[in-house]
């Protein structure tokens, strides 16, 4: 199992994590708890052929969790100045606002990651849950973030 495809898994449950303490108020603890126990590693690998679970790297899906949970008004700021005239992110689905928290988040904190891995990464996960219109409003949002965030 590649680093890559731990991350890759990291960022799916993350998404779905923020998603979860968003829509329920789960408390971070609980939320990273049952994460924890029951979901990382729940993806399946659609390269092969006996169905075994992808498994997430931990350490990376706590960090954009926590990350997102504790910069959110920071990051909700930078999303909002990035949205066209007129948007809120009230307006967006909650899912896709979730996505461009996390992503955001890596282009804000995680240096680490490459600019457009990050991207590249919110995409795939866009693409999981929507059409290619809410592919390009991700890559266009994380785009603009991107460039005021980083040099």
């Amino acid at each position: 199992m590649s680093k890559a495809r731990a991350r890759s898994a990291s960022r799916l449950a993350a998404v779905q994590a923020l998603y979860q303490h968003d829509m329920e108020g789960t408390p971070q603890a609980s939320l990273l708890d049952e994460f924890h126990r029951h979901r990382l590693g729940g993806e399946v690998d659609p390269d092969l052929d006996d169905a075994q679970y992808i498994e997430a790297e931990v350490a990376f899906f706590d960090d954009v969790v926590k990350g997102v949970l504790a910069r959110r008004d920071e990051i909700d700021a930078l999303l909002t100045a990035k949205l066209a005239a007129g948007w809120s992110l009230a307006r967006l689905d909650k899912t896709l606002l979730q996505i461009l928290r996390a992503g955001a988040y890596e282009l804000l904190a995680r240096a680490d990651v490459p600019t457009g891995t990050a991207i590249g990464e919110y995409l795939d996960v866009a693409h999981a849950f929507f059409e290619d219109g809410e592919k390009k409003f991700v890559n266009g949002v994380l785009d603009a973030v991107a460039k005021s965030v980083r040099t």
